[in-house]
């Protein structure tokens, strides 16, 4: 349940922001945001494996830019939150790609663990791919912060990220299948 209201509310952060901005400080809506990431952490405290680090890394880097966000206590910081969230998916995705295996070998070994010579090599591109991804949509996003508009940065963070992000996992889907039928 704890998950589901997680997700909930990362898709509809923009909407949040929106909403509130006339209701509440950016401090509460931070705090209140920082708290579920923190019981999301706390939760999978209890049944986290030993060497599982790498979890935690982006819900704490999370807790800790909301709390910055708490203390400025600034509407302008709440709107980049999205850009906070790209670049930390870009360092992931990015460093998988000089730390191997990658983010993308990794989910595609849950599906097939011995993926061959030919898959991870793919598996390296779609990494960068999205890479690629998350850095562009981290430099739009700082844009639509930047020119202050808080509709065009709702409906940029709130829609378009999002059916820009389907159609990017959706052309993966289709290209993988044909990249699989080679192997």
């Amino acid at each position: 349940m704890l998950n589901g209201i997680i997700g909930a509310v990362t898709v509809g952060y923009p909407f949040l922001v929106w909403y509130s901005r006339d209701y509440l400080q950016p401090r509460s809506l931070a705090l209140a945001l920082a708290a579920l990431f923190l019981l999301r952490l706390l939760r999978r405290g209890s049944r986290a494996a030993a060497g599982a680090a790498g979890r935690w890394l982006l819900p704490v880097a999370c807790v800790l830019f909301l709390s910055g966000i708490a203390l400025a206590n600034e509407t302008r910081w709440l709107l980049a939150y999205p850009v906070f969230v790209s670049l930390a998916f870009f360092a992931v995705f990015s460093y998988s790609l000089v730390h191997p295996p990658t983010v993308v070998e990794r989910l595609a070994r849950l599906e097939d663990p011995d993926l061959p010579p030919k898959g991870v090599a793919y598996t390296r591109t779609v990494t960068r791919v999205w890479s690629g991804f998350f850095l562009a949509n981290a430099a739009v996003s700082s844009a639509t912060v930047w020119y202050g508009d808080q509709w065009l940065w709702s409906v940029y963070n709130g829609v378009v990220f999002y059916v820009l992000m389907g159609g990017l996992m959706a052309g993966e889907m289709a290209v993988r299948r044909k990249v699989k039928a080679s192997f």
